[in-house]
Formats: structure tokens, sequence, C-alpha cells
């Protein structure tokens, strides 16, 4: 980088709100959301991806379906969604939840379900038939054969976590909506993410903050892809 840039950009990176908290409010509140949101996804995808890797039921094929449909979804639509449930109107609307990071989370956790459920049962539907038979021929009960399989298919379920938590911590649009980008009177974050952020300070002309925000976001995303990567290579060498 030629040094006339390094110092255009040392004032911009010095002159940043760090001393107030902003940008660590920020940071704290798009992980919080985000690993609270994919951790309950989890909770639910898991056990769903073993039933239906398990067990055939009328209708299966349909739900597949939906869960692969869920992948795509718009996230703008998930968030009106979502805004309509916890609004006055909706069905909780006695909780008052508009605006607050629970009503994010609950949007994350609708946008990170799906490629968690459709990742995790990929992989255990993809576990050799021959592990199940040995694991019950040892006799090896429902819990004990589904814990061999979980066993077997762990890099693909941590390959669905991580794609369920980069979905989350990426989105913009539902949590926008949702969550309504507030920051407190001393510029603490409420309910601004990392995304959020980067939107209103670019469209402020707080092209250095705006920056600052976008490189934290690529580590974490790159912080994922590293994990994924060694999980493939320990995988790998362990075969």
């Amino acid at each position: 980088m030629p040094l006339d840039t390094v110092a255009q950009l040392v004032p911009a990176v010095a002159g940043l709100p760090f001393e107030e908290g902003y940008v660590s409010s920020v940071i704290f509140v798009s992980l919080y959301v985000s690993l609270i949101a994919v951790t309950l996804s989890t909770l639910f995808s898991i056990p769903v991806a073993l039933v239906m890797g398990f067990t055939d039921f009328p209708g299966q094929q349909f739900v597949k379906s939906v869960i692969n449909t869920g992948m795509g979804f718009p996230s703008v639509v998930v968030g009106l969604l979502v805004l309509f449930a916890v609004s006055n109107q909706g069905p909780l609307g006695t909780f008052d939840l508009i605006f607050t990071k629970q009503a994010m989370i609950m949007s994350q956790f609708v946008l990170a379900t799906p490629p968690i459920t459709a990742i995790s049962l990929a992989a255990i539907t993809g576990v050799s038939g021959n592990v199940r038979d040995a694991a019950h021929a040892l006799g090896g009960t429902r819990i004990d054969v589904a814990l061999v399989v979980i066993k077997e298919a762990r890099y693909g379920i941590a390959t669905a976590v991580l794609a369920g938590f980069g979905r989350a911590i990426s989105e913009v649009g539902s949590v926008l909506i949702v969550g309504g980008n507030i920051t407190s009177a001393d510029g603490i974050s409420k309910t601004r993410t990392l995304t959020t952020a980067i939107q209103l300070e670019a469209r402020q002309g707080q092209y250095g903050t705006a920056m600052v925000l976008g490189a934290v976001l690529v580590a974490l995303v790159l912080l994922v892809n590293a994990i994924v990567v060694r999980l493939g290579s320990d995988g790998v060498s362990g075969r």
C-alpha cells in the first residue's frame, strides 16, 4: 500500500469512536445475536435432521422441499413476518419484543435453521448404512446408533452450523426491519449490528468507520472459513 494512502488512513482510524465504545458495542451485539440464534437453531435442526434421516413418514419429501426452499427465502420477508409477530397486532405483541435483540434472534433463527437442517440431513444420510448395521449388531439402542452416526457426520454437521452462522452474522435486511438499527444517546449499540452499521456509516459518508467495521466482518468470515478448512483437514487425516 502506498505511503500516502497509509498517511491518509491513519487520521481516519485515529478519529474513530473507539473510546466511546461504539465499534465494540456493535461487534458485541452482532456476536450476541448471531451466536444465540445459531445455538438455538442447532439445538432444533440437528434433532429434526436425525428424525428425517432415520425414519420415513408421509410428507417427508414435502418437508425436505420446504427446508430447501427456506435456504433461499428472502430475508426481508422473514423480517416482515417476525415484525408482524412481535408487533402490537401480532401473537407475541404482549411481550413487547419489537426493536429488541430478542426479535433479531428470532429473525436470525428462522434464517439459519434451513441451511443447518438441510446440510446436517445431507451429512447424516451420507453416512454408510454399514455403520448403522454395525452399531445395531453390537447391541446398540436407537440413541447409540444416532450418536455413532453423528460422530461419523460431525464434519458435515459442523459445516452446517458454520454455514448458519455465516448467514446469520452477514444478514442485513431482516435485522434492520425487526431491530431498527438503534443506538443509545451515548452512541452505544442497542440493536445495531456490523452489517447495519456498515450500511448506515457508508450512507453518511463515514467511510473510515465503515471500512473498519467491514474489516471486522470479513475477519469473522475468514475465521469461520478457517475453522471449516481445519475441520476438513482433520477429517481427512483422521481417516
